[in-house]
């Protein structure tokens, strides 16, 4: 296993590596909230009291286009999307029926949120990461669910208890 500091000081270099070549992306550093959460695109607005359900239900709050899309702003705001972008492109990779097509989506997931310095690397530990890795050898329906729900559970934990305190979640309640 490589020294985690020198990989740590990588991710952080490539990430200012990227913040350097958008230099207008150096104003979200600055103004990491928006002022108003952005209103989700042709999604119904929830009623105050299901929005509550969402409080205590990950699932509800992702199954609802609506949440989901709220959900997704506020972890933008914290530079921390790609887990629930993970989260969707697994939902879409269960779905899929033809192998070719299961086959090519399961390598698009792989690349982007999956193996060292993908794009939108999500935080797995590296007995999922490697769990994962032997699934895809035979792609199946089943291939990503050990890394999906590791993923649910650390957005469970962390990102919706701080979603519920945020000013997306608190437009919803009112």
């Amino acid at each position: 296993l490589p020294p985690l500091i020198p990989r740590r000081a990588k991710e952080i270099k490539t990430k200012l590596g990227t913040l350097l070549q958008k230099p207008d992306s150096a104003i979200d550093l600055i103004i990491p909230y928006p002022e108003k959460p952005e209103k989700p695109a042709k999604a119904q607005k929830p009623s105050p009291e299901e929005a509550l359900q969402w409080r205590d239900s990950l699932e509800k709050l992702l199954q609802n286009p609506y949440g989901l899309a709220s959900f997704r702003s506020f972890l933008r705001s914290e530079f921390s999307e790609e887990n629930a972008e993970f989260w969707v492109a697994c939902e879409d990779y269960k779905k899929t029926k033809s192998p070719v097509k299961m086959a090519e989506k399961a390598r698009r997931i792989y690349e982007e949120f999956i193996q060292t310095e993908a794009p939108k690397e999500v935080n797995i530990d590296h007995f999922t990461k490697d769990v994962t890795m032997k699934n895809l050898v035979e792609p199946s329906p089943s291939s990503f669910d050990m890394a999906q729900k590791r993923i649910f559970a650390l957005m469970e934990k962390d990102s919706l208890p701080r979603f519920v305190r945020s000013e997306f979640y608190q437009e919803l309640i009112k």
